[in-house]
């Protein structure tokens, strides 16, 4: 012990106060008691006096304590109470009631001593993280606040300790999963010191799911108007995210970009925010700059913009840099980050430009922007914000570049004076009477010049109108002029400033561009001007003058192309030799890489000054600065020879890019014409595909003719030989047998088809006969029936006739059928002479020509007989159906005459039934009246008066 209060500065041995005595009491209570509750009690009573004997408890007890937490586990009291002493020893965030002016400055730096005493066995960390997983509230959180004391006074040392041990880092991660708001509010008050500059454990928390849970935590807290919990969450994603490309990576992917979006949602009514809310929204924004930061690798920058973009971020603090009633650190804030959004990104930036301010009549943003950057009431960090975002809208921006100078150029100039345009403002920036406002102005403007010649040129166009009737100037002339007259003008601010930011302007201009050179050395004032400023001892302030000054001049000698004889790069040396001197020059050049300003400018792009005063480089600049003072160095020392061969050079140079560019630019024809013939191609590619598909079907219905050609040239060879199928297989000059074949098979059918018109017509005769015979049968019926008879008679002749014509008919095709079996058999005749004829080596072409019309004509004929059989044959049919028809209904009345002549043989049969007794019945009373004496005729008498009566009635009849 004598050892360590040696060692921690404590009081030497001899009489000590009450409470050392009363703490080493209570440490041998400790050490020695044997109940835990002696124990116990001494423990706590070593946390009373822990922060008021901090020295003597943290020598004495340290060791006891640390023993405790080793070997009573199993109590959480006297665990809590140990944790509890420990954490006063080593913590230096004394309450501000206990801390005593007269304590000496040394006890500040006891933490760390202790610090190191504890952290010495690592496997007292190991200790702690196993306490920390306790869930007992007593033992965790002081053991959380004692972990975290201990990262705060030797980060790197235990941060080494916790990542070697096992799940060391993941028992930590549990903390935020707690559900009691003050170990999670402490877990990340923890992890913050543990992830403090060390990438390994900032990857480990970053994938045990810190994003998600962290984000949580946020949104439950409020966002923006959540409390110091969310500033502390802020605090930790930070350090999870600051220069660490796999997180940054980590978050992007995880899509956790899209979830920040609801952060920067404000309303319309955005006064009165509290000094929290302040904070934690400049700690969201800072968060978006860490994703987007130009310090990052290109293309996860490039990637986190388009995720903004697309998620609507970008459009989000576009809209509060546009709101009204944003506290200006917020606003400043808001800038800067945009500024990093659309930093080299073509689609953020283009979608800048298209942002307008909620103004009557609507102003683009840019605009706005540019009207607080020159203006000198407005703050200066506000200023600064928005020189950074035009940069940064400029940055790789051609397009961009193009509208703002285009803004310049006399026919794009707004003739009526109504809407103020960027580049106005930035011209009445660069002549006004602040210097502040023409650095501002002239740093802009070098930026829209940026890397981009053909913009050069163009700004040489711009001519200003300095007074009422005084000529128009050049921009490059007006700037001359007042980089000249700089003393003698009134400005508020710095005069270094403004002919600083002029020179810088210059110097942009005027590098990589030989026609901007040639303007330059135009005006036989500004060469003077420039060697007269180097020559001059000035005072320190004005060394940074004569540095650009310098450099102005080594461009215009470097980018010289000779064409103004007064001023070849030869002529400007031996100005320099005679009246600067090589070594001066090159001395006064290198005053610019010297200054300090210079070095914090070269840094960083953003542009960040203590004061306006400290405003004289810009990050671009500086670049520029590197890439020129060495050439322009060797351009100075370079001889006549020297500079003819480096022009010859340059000329070959030139003509090879010329060359190449003109090989380009065929090439680049030849492009187009290639894509237009492989267009033609393809088009004709597709014509030829269908084509060929038309040529192979009608190649291979060819090959199906010559198959079907060879075959009947075979077989017309067979014919030929044998002579005895010639009907079957016939084919001369292109005309085939089928023809001759389908015609037999058509006589045939009409040979079976009349045989079978022949036989129905024998049938109908045989009907006719039997109607004859049965009506001839019928002849004795009663007159009555004569009448019907007579009509069937007559019904029946009509068939007759018809059946006649029938007949006639049928003899008439059949004479046409021996007609065309006649011609079919001359048609034979001549196939077999036009075989004999085809087999005739003496035969004419005329010869076989004749036959083949004679056999066309002859088939034509066939055809057309043919057709007018057809023809006969429906009309035959037709007659068929009708002589059917009538034979029915002759059968149908021969029915019912058969049934009357029935009828009237029964009735016939009863009147002679009838005259029979009417006979006996008058014989019988003839008897009768003989008998009574009457006298009564004879039969004879009445017979021949009944024929007498017969004969009457006749008469009536016939009258009638």
């Amino acid at each position: 012990m004598n050892f360590l209060r040696g060692v921690m500065g404590g009081p030497s041995a001899g009489p000590q106060p009450s409470g050392a005595e009363t703490i080493q009491k209570l440490c041998d209570r400790v050490a020695s008691s044997t109940l835990l509750d002696d124990r116990r009690d001494a423990v706590r009573a070593l946390k009373s006096l822990s922060k008021k004997y901090r020295l003597e408890v943290g020598i004495q007890a340290m060791e006891h304590l640390i023993h405790v937490l080793q070997t009573d586990r199993s109590d959480s009291e006297i665990i809590g109470y140990a944790l509890d002493t420990l954490y006063n020893v080593i913590s230096n965030d004394l309450e501000e009631e206990e801390q005593e002016e007269n304590l000496p400055k040394q006890v500040d730096d006891l933490g760390s001593q202790f610090t190191e005493i504890f952290i010495k066995q690592q496997e007292n960390v190991t200790l702690l993280l196993t306490l920390v997983e306790e869930f007992d509230f007593h033992v965790r959180w002081p053991g959380v606040k004692l972990l975290t004391s201990l990262l705060k006074q030797q980060g790197p040392q235990v941060q080494q300790i916790i990542l070697v041990s096992p799940m060391g880092v993941s028992r930590l991660m549990d903390l935020l999963a707690d559900s009691r708001e003050v170990i999670r509010n402490d877990g990340v008050l923890l992890l913050q010191q543990l992830t403090k500059s060390n990438a390994a454990i900032q990857k480990i928390v970053a994938f045990e799911n810190a994003f998600e849970r962290l984000l949580d935590i946020i949104t439950e807290e409020g966002n923006s108007d959540g409390g110091i919990v969310v500033e502390d969450c802020l605090l930790l994603l930070q350090n999870l995210l600051k220069n660490n490309n796999s997180n940054q990576n980590f978050f992007k992917e995880g899509s956790y970009i899209q979830r920040m979006k609801p952060w920067f949602e404000v309303g319309d009514d955005n006064c009165g925010w509290s000094a929290q809310k302040v904070t934690n929204l400049h700690l969201m924004l800072q968060l978006v700059r860490v994703l987007v930061s130009p310090t990052n690798p290109p293309g996860a920058t490039s990637s986190c913009q388009k995720a903004m973009f697309h998620c609507g971020l970008l459009q989000q603090l576009c809209t509060i840099l546009m709101a009204t009633g944003v506290p200006a650190d917020i606003l400043t804030e808001t800038i800067n980050t945009v500024s990093e959004v659309i930093r080299g990104c073509q689609m953020n930036q283009d979608y800048f430009a298209s942002v307008n301010a909620p103004s009557n009549p609507p102003r683009p943003a840019i605009v706005v922007l540019l009207m607080s950057m020159v203006n000198e009431r407005q703050p200066f960090v506000l200023r600064c914000a928005v020189l950074y975002c035009f940069q940064c809208f400029l940055y790789k921006n051609q397009k961009g570049q193009g509208e703002i100078v285009s803004t310049l150029l006399p026919s794009t100039i707004d003739a009526t004076g109504n809407s103020v345009s960027a580049g106005q403002l930035l011209c009445g920036g660069l002549f006004s009477t602040d210097s502040l406002s023409n650095w501002c102005a002239a740093v802009a403007l070098a930026h829209a010049l940026q890397e981009n010649a053909t913009l050069k040129e163009q700004l040489l166009r711009v001519q200003l109108a300095t007074s009422i009737g005084n000529p128009p100037v050049s921009l490059l002339q007006q700037c001359t002029n007042i980089l000249s007259q700089g003393d003698k003008i009134d400005r508020r601010g710095s005069k270094v400033q403004t002919r600083v930011g002029l020179l810088m302007l210059l110097c942009t201009w005027l590098s990589n561009c030989s026609i901007a050179v040639t303007h330059f050395l135009h005006n036989p004032a500004n060469i003077p001007f420039l060697t007269g400023q180097i020559a001059e001892n000035l005072g320190e302030e004005e060394q940074l003058v004569q540095g650009l000054c310098a450099l102005l001049l080594g461009i215009s000698i470097y980018y010289n192309d000779n064409s103004l004889e007064n001023y070849r790069k030869e002529k400007l040396k031996q100005l320099i030799e005679k009246r600067i001197g090589r070594e001066n020059f090159i001395e006064k050049l290198g005053f610019i890489s010297k200054h300090e300003l210079y070095s914090r400018a070269a840094q960083k792009p953003q542009p960040s000054f203590s004061s306006p005063d400290h405003m004289m480089f810009d990050h671009e600049f500086t670049k520029l600065v590197k890439e020129l003072e060495g050439v322009i160095s060797k351009a100075i020392y370079k001889s006549s020879e020297e500079d003819k061969k480096e022009e010859e050079v340059k000329k070959t140079l030139e003509q090879h890019d010329n060359i190449v560019t003109h090989y380009k630019k065929v090439i680049r024809e030849q492009d187009q014409e290639l894509e237009e013939l492989k267009q033609r191609i393809n088009s004709l590619t597709s014509q030829n595909e269908q084509l060929q598909a038309t040529v192979t079907q009608q190649v291979s219905q060819i090959q199906q003719h010559k198959d079907q050609y060879n075959l009947l040239k075979v077989q017309l060879g067979k014919d030929t030989q044998h002579h005895n199928s010639h009907s079957d297989t016939f084919q001369m000059n292109g005309i085939q047998t089928e023809e001759v074949s389908k015609l037999k098979e058509e006589l045939e059918e009409w040979k079976n088809k009349h045989e079978l018109l022949q036989g129905q017509l024998r049938e109908k005769d045989s009907v006719i006969e039997k109607l004859k015979s049965s009506q001839l049968e019928m002849g004795t019926a009663e007159q009555s029936l004569q009448t019907s008879k007579s009509g069937g008679l007559e019904l029946s002749n009509e068939v007759q006739k018809e059946l006649e014509m029938l007949r006639s008919q049928i003899q008439l095709q059949s004479a046409e059928i021996s007609k065309l079996q006649v011609e079919n058999q001359k048609l034979q005749v001549m196939n077999t002479t036009a075989d004999h004829v085809l087999g005739d080596s003496g035969a004419t072409a005329a010869n076989s020509s004749e036959v083949k019309g004679r056999l066309e004509q002859e088939i034509k004929e066939l055809k057309s007989e043919v057709r007018a059989l057809s023809e006969e044959k429906e009309s035959l049919k037709q007659h068929l159906d009708s002589s059917s028809s009538t034979v029915a209904i002759l059968q149908d009345e021969k029915s019912k005459l058969q049934q009357e002549v029935a009828e009237s043989k029964k009735e016939q049969d009863d009147l002679l039934v009838l005259l029979a007794d009417q006979d006996q019945k008058l014989s019988a009373l003839k008897i009768k009246l003989k008998d009574l004496g009457v006298p009564v005729e004879d039969e004879d008498d009445i017979e021949s008066g009944d024929q007498g009566d017969e004969d009457e009635d006749g008469d009536e009849e016939e009258q009638d």
